[in-house]
């Protein structure tokens, strides 16, 4: 599933091309597309036709654009291979192309989903913490990439918490738009292992955790993220590149590039996690 610096790179990209284009028609071509959005595909197309995109705006993995009618929002949820593609009417429709939307310009929005865990709804925007964000993302919290996150705040919620530091990377509601791809990369920076609890991590180790968490976020982001497949694009089609610098993640059984040791794989929370045993020593007990 697209992380925080793969979304980012889909919100460039739409802002480059759709902000300040009409969507002059919408048509939805398979239900599940929109099957968040609870009043069905024909009044989501009917609501969205007419309307100018005003921005394409972002929170972790939470993407959304905003329009010149006030307080609606279309949430894009990406899914493990939602794609938003901006072509000329003249290309060939994708096989999976479940949303159409024809923008002023003549250009096409294109939602591409091949496994259609991924969608469009509509919502409404409500404030919190001092942004305006869809009413389904009111729960998620502030990422490392945003300029108003506090590493202070999210230090000490981490240190009163007995979960495993892993975990609570992924947790969305304590820090979002970390998956398991830069939550490993993170953890081998600072020397972590993820079994660690959270509350026996010293508060400069924790902040040195979010650090590197910025950091390979802010990487990847500048690579165009990471793919692994076709199935993670930008708007344009491209793949991103940050998968040839990942030291931790995939890297079962080669050589860590820090001290040599034999990288391993183990098993967690259903996902799999890469770390080093000797520069990341598993917790005792």
């Amino acid at each position: 599933m697209p992380e925080l610096p793969e979304v980012e790179v889909v919100r460039r990209g739409l802002t480059e091309h759709v902000v300040g284009r009409v969507l002059d028609r919408v048509t939805v071509k398979h239900p599940r597309s929109v099957r968040r959005h609870v009043l069905g595909g024909d009044d989501l197309a009917a609501r969205l036709t007419g309307l100018r995109v005003d921005g394409v705006l972002r929170r972790g993995k939470f993407l959304w654009l905003t329009f010149d009618e006030p307080d609606t929002s279309l949430v894009v949820h990406l899914g493990m291979s939602g794609q938003m593609l901006v072509q000329p009417p003249t290309a060939p429709v994708e096989k999976h192309a479940h949303i159409v939307a024809t923008l002023d310009d003549g250009n096409e929005l294109r939602f591409v989903d091949q496994r259609t865990f991924g969608g469009w709804m509509l919502s409404d925007l409500v404030e919190v913490d001092g942004t305006w964000v869809p009413e389904c993302a009111a729960h998620i919290a502030r990422d490392p990439l945003d300029p108003r996150f506090d590493a202070d705040a999210v230090v000490k919620t981490l240190r009163g918490k007995q979960s495993e530091i892993k975990r609570l990377l992924l947790d969305q509601t304590v820090v979002s738009g970390v998956g398991n791809i830069y939550a490993d990369e993170a953890l081998w920076r600072a020397k972590i292992h993820g079994e660690r609890p959270a509350a026996k991590l010293s508060r400069p180790a924790l902040h040195t955790l979010l650090a590197e968490t910025q950091h390979v976020m802010g990487e990847a982001l500048q690579a165009g993220g990471t793919s692994f497949d076709a199935l993670y694009v930008n708007v344009n089609g491209q793949s991103g590149y940050f998968e040839r610098s990942l030291n931790a993640y995939g890297r079962e059984d080669q050589p860590c590039r820090r001290c040599g040791a034999i990288m391993r794989r183990e098993k967690f929370m259903n996902r799999s996690s890469f770390s080093c045993p000797r520069c990341q020593p598993r917790p005792r007990g």
